[in-house]
């Protein structure tokens, strides 16, 4: 192995990065197995995971969910290099992306990951001695380390970034490469150029807009075939609403709901269910949303109160629900309540498909029994969001997803895997969508007599801001394909969820920080995309529930 020429060249000769990776991949590999280890003594000590002593040691649970984050997305981007070689297409841009990623990741594993603004996980909260600690520092972690994402690196990366070129995405699929093309030139022609008006005024997306996308497919892009679907698998899903999202998060959600619901059916419905709302939702004829969340449950589902009572041949609903996007508009409600009041926790909640009457400006609630508000937001306003109220609004015992009481939640965890994975190309796309704008006024800004890019804080925002979008974007796409190949994968999902929506948010500070006070201004579009941005950290899971759930089920296994 020759050590990085520190005069001549920003990066490493290829076979001795790939080699120097891998090695430093195996060595963090090891240490989260430690790592694990010393967690699981903390909250496990009898080899079955203790709740209360979870709860208690949140800072090392978490912690190793972060880590394991980290080393799992770095093993994605030593795959995604490996594959690009193995394609003739690991260009410099690529190994010095490759490079930075693991050289800035190293550091942080070393010496303490962000779980958020403030919160660190460290390798002292695991209880790891000194000593382990020096298992970290061998000779290809430290190259990596102190030559991989210097100020050179970052000029150079800058250099072949300004092109508007970040990095192959090594998709390995001409067809996945033809669904980016498509969904790219709808988005930058028909969604970019109007959302951030869309926005400004707080207006849905226009029907318009939606029937295109029905047509183009996206809202069965994962239903089979035989119920009017495309049937293709999640990591088209993650393509299709990454580029969607890179234009506009409102437009690259608008399938999620559609994903949820027809996930649910999918795994829960019955036949009838199945036949008689797949292919509607596949062709857009019905817009679903889901209606989950209550005003004093949040991601506490197993305290909902929402009652569905069964009386003759319907069930009568009472209760509140909230934050249910794009409520008015849709047809369909994936409605979760309590069926059975006598038995506590998860067993009593049951999921009924609730047909609705669709809402207009001037009635957006016409069905009986059913009234709602608008909750106004900082941004992700395309959709708007609503609370609930249910009384005496009713729903045919037939729609009672699978024909049996007491499934509800069971049903709901089958398709949150998927959701998390949707949800983690959404950010991806929001991510990208800042990179972008961030660049483009770096370059167009001219201050002290030349652009702000040439200023080396500003494009070393970009570089990273290049390097942690293209991290999550090969994390999101391995759940996808881990999901494509029928593994369970809700571990490798919450990761690419958790790690994309700080990223997302990471990417739209830097971007309005390049803009300076121009991009404090609503007129400009970082102002929306770092309002977006936001709630990608809360919604589908709170980075604090992502973290417990990663971290218990790699406790458990």
């Amino acid at each position: 192995m020759s050590a990085l020429p520190k005069e001549t060249s920003a990066t490493l000769v290829l076979q001795d990065l790939l080699y120097v990776c891998e090695r430093s991949y195996n060595t963090v590999d090891q240490a989260l197995s430690k790592i694990r280890g010393h967690v699981r003594a903390m909250v496990a000590p009898t080899g079955k995971v203790d709740s209360a002593l979870l709860d208690e040691h949140q800072y090392a649970a978490h912690g190793l969910s972060w880590y394991t984050t980290y080393v799992s997305a770095l093993g994605c981007m030593l795959d995604w290099a490996k594959r690009l070689e193995a394609e003739g297409k690991l260009g410099e841009l690529e190994c010095l992306i490759l490079q930075a990623a693991y050289s800035e990741y190293l550091h942080q594993i070393f010496g303490g990951v962000p779980m958020s603004q403030g919160e660190y996980a460290r390798l002292a909260d695991f209880g790891i001695v000194v000593r382990e600690r020096h298992l970290l520092q061998t000779p290809y972690t430290t190259l990596l380390r102190e030559h991989g994402f210097t100020e050179k690196v970052k000029a150079r990366m800058a250099e072949l970034m300004k092109d508007g070129h970040f990095g192959a995405l090594g998709l390995e699929d001409e067809t996945l490469d033809m669904v980016r093309d498509q969904f790219r030139r709808f988005a930058d022609e028909q969604v970019a150029p109007h959302c951030h008006d869309w926005h400004l005024k707080d207006q849905l997306i226009p029907m318009e807009v939606i029937d295109q996308m029905a047509e183009m497919g996206v809202f069965g892009l994962t239903v089979p075939e035989d119920f009017g679907g495309l049937g293709m698998g999640k990591t088209a899903m993650c393509v299709v609403t990454e580029e969607l999202s890179r234009a506009y998060i409102g437009v690259g959600s608008l399938g999620t709901r559609s994903e949820i619901a027809a996930e649910l059916i999918r795994l829960g419905g019955t036949e009838a269910q199945k036949e008689h709302y797949l292919p509607k939702i596949a062709s857009g004829e019905i817009l679903p949303t889901a209606v989950f969340t209550e005003p004093n449950t949040g991601s506490d589902l197993a305290s909902l109160r929402t009652r569905a009572v069964k009386e003759g041949e319907t069930y009568g609903v009472t209760g509140n629900k909230t934050w249910i996007t794009h409520a008015s508009r849709s047809d369909l409600m994936t409605l979760l309540v309590r069926t059975n009041p006598d038995e506590p926790g998860y067993k009593g909640l049951s999921m009924l498909l609730a047909e609705k009457p669709r809402g207009t400006e001037e009635t957006p609630f016409p069905a009986e029994g059913m009234t709602g508000g608008e909750i106004k937001v900082l941004g992700y306003r395309g959709m708007k969001e609503y609370e609930l109220s249910f009384d005496g609004f009713t729903v045919p015992t037939e729609n009672l997803l699978g024909g049996e009481e007491g499934q509800g939640f069971k049903q709901l965890m089958a398709t949150f895997e998927s959701a998390r994975i949707q949800t983690a190309a959404r950010a991806v796309g929001v991510a990208q969508n800042a990179l972008e704008e961030g660049m483009r006024y770096a370059q167009d800004r001219v201050q002290f007599g030349k652009p702000l890019y040439a200023f080396p804080r500003v494009h070393g925002k970009l570089a990273w801001m290049a390097v942690e979008t293209m991290v999550a974007r090969q994390l999101t796409y391995a759940a996808g394909r881990a999901k494509d190949s029928d593994r369970r994968c809700d571990i490798e999902a919450g990761m690419a969820k958790l790690l994309a929506a700080r990223v997302a948010w990471s990417n739209a500070d830097n971007a309005l920080q390049i803009h300076g006070g121009n991009g404090y201004a609503e007129e400009y579009r970082i102002s929306r995309i770092l309002c977006d941005a936001r709630i990608l950290n809360i919604f589908e899971g709170a980075a604090e529930i992502q973290a417990h759930v990663i971290a218990r089920g790699l406790l458990s296994r």
